[in-house]
């Protein structure tokens, strides 16, 4: 009974941010439209930023699994932004709102995660350095960051995969270049 509590919270949270800002949802509005009550909530969840940081780390480990290898750049930064704009009007929400360093700080996961794993699988065969290969992730996380924060700054009204499209092309070969000078 209780995993089912508290997935229906979740569910009726999701909903809800669907259909309103954050700063429109309240514990009461949550309870009322899963029909339980106060204490129901509050046994499961701390308050509202406990309970988005929990769906937010549900979804980060979910795009994980789906994407256990990403085999290039721009598979990665389009990762981010498929999830992004089949939850626009959610992660807006959350985005607008006073919670937005819990959504920040697990983008800021995501994009690492996607990073790392892009390195590791498209150059398992290059012997870099491990400090090297540490600023290459600190870059590349940076910049997949920024261009999705970017991208949530206006509204997510520009087409992403056009932007990261014409920003590889225009970095083309970068990537490379940099793992050949990295190579102990």
């Amino acid at each position: 009974m209780a995993n089912f509590t508290k997935k229906a919270i979740k569910e009726s949270f999701i909903r809800l941010l669907k259909e309103r800002p954050l700063s429109k949802i309240t514990v009461q509005v949550i309870a009322d439209d899963c029909g339980i009550n106060r204490n129901s909530f509050y046994y499961h969840f701390q308050d509202i930023p406990a309970l988005i940081e929990e769906i937010t780390l549900e979804e980060v480990d979910r795009l994980i699994e789906m994407y256990p290898e990403i085999s290039s750049i721009e598979e990665c930064l389009n990762v981010i932004a498929d999830y992004a704009e089949h939850n626009k009007k959610l992660i807006l929400n959350i985005f607008n709102s006073a919670n937005r360093d819990i959504f920040e700080q697990h983008l800021w996961g995501i994009c690492e995660y996607t990073v790392r794993t892009y390195g590791k699988s498209a150059f398992p065969e290059k012997n870099i350095d491990e400090e090297n290969a540490e600023v290459l992730v600190i870059y590349y996380k940076c910049v997949s960051f920024g261009i999705v924060m970017d991208w949530m700054e206006n509204g997510m009204e520009n087409d992403i995969h056009e932007t990261i499209h014409r920003f590889l092309k225009l970095n083309g070969g970068m990537v490379e270049e940099a793992l050949n000078r990295s190579e102990n």
